[in-house]
């Protein structure tokens, strides 16, 4: 996890995943919402592959331009609070519009109160020194446009081993609510091997361990959709490295503010993040 407060969490008896390898699409339960095509409904946390109207010349969700693909598929994704609707509009060739509504579906979130935990301890020095130039390289990094077509596949998992944190996921320190959860874990032994989840360009290997993330390593699926390896032991990639779904990136351990060795993996969709127990397979 991405903060020593999360370690708790761990206890919970959680599944086991798997190991990553290339594997086919596998069947969704595809719907229609007007004249767009998803191949799953929309939920918080959730993502969805989709195909445009014929003759699109411009979609856009919420206000905001989206890309698509020449063949008209694009991603689509919602955060963990976004709102019941999403709006989704394209422009046709002919100038006329088609928008849809898009019901998203609530999730229940893993909450854990504890009235009697102080919410924030104090930063050092070095952190506040650090950090700001931290989260540039990871704000660059996220800007970062690459002509991936990783976000095509069928996500496998990273790293084999038991989920120890959940997306979403909250404490709340004397009725003040911490920030939730952004990423899943995988506990494993420092060394265990981490695997790319799907084809991407790696558009950030941290030089040295980052104060919060530790090693950091960030990989660009393309159409803004980006996956973060938190607390590894070792980063086996450069950035520009094209990386292919399965093949070892890195190793899990416990750099960074992290108490035991895990993985923490992260994704997101432009400023929408993602549950990747909801993508992976």
């Amino acid at each position: 996890m991405t903060s020593w407060r999360w370690a708790a969490i761990a206890l919970v008896l959680l599944p086991t995943v798997g190991g990553a390898g290339p594997v086919p699409v596998p069947p969704q339960n595809p719907v229609s919402v007007g004249a767009f095509r998803l191949d799953r409904s929309a939920q918080q946390g959730g993502m969805a592959l989709g195909t445009v109207p014929a003759g699109t010349v411009r979609l856009v969700k919420d206000g905001a331009d989206i890309a698509f693909a020449p063949d008209g598929r694009f991603v689509i994704a919602f955060g963990r609070d976004h709102a019941g609707l999403s709006i989704l509009s394209a422009t046709l060739a002919s100038g006329r519009s088609v928008t849809e509504r898009i019901a998203v579906a609530p999730r229940a979130w893993r909450i854990e109160s504890l009235p009697t935990l102080p919410h924030h301890s104090q930063p050092d020095a070095e952190f506040e020194a650090r950090r700001p130039a931290e989260l540039a390289q990871i704000e660059a990094a996220r800007h970062v446009v690459s002509d991936s077509q990783g976000w095509r596949q069928a996500f496998t998992w990273p790293a084999r081993g038991r989920i120890s944190g959940v997306f979403g996921s909250q404490r709340v320190y004397a009725g003040e609510p911490g920030a939730p959860h952004n990423g899943v874990d995988v506990a494993g032994a420092v060394g265990t091997p981490v695997s790319a989840p799907a084809d991407g360009v790696v558009i950030l290997a941290a030089a040295s361990p980052f104060t919060l993330e530790g090693n950091l390593l960030m990989i660009d699926h393309g159409m803004g959709l980006n996956s973060a390896f938190l607390h590894l032991s070792r980063i086996d990639v450069k950035v520009g490295d094209h990386v292919r779904q399965g093949q070892q990136i890195g190793a899990i351990g416990m750099t960074g503010r992290a108490t035991g060795p895990h993985l923490h993996w992260g994704m997101k969709w432009h400023d929408e993040r993602i549950d990747p127990q909801g993508v992976a397979n």
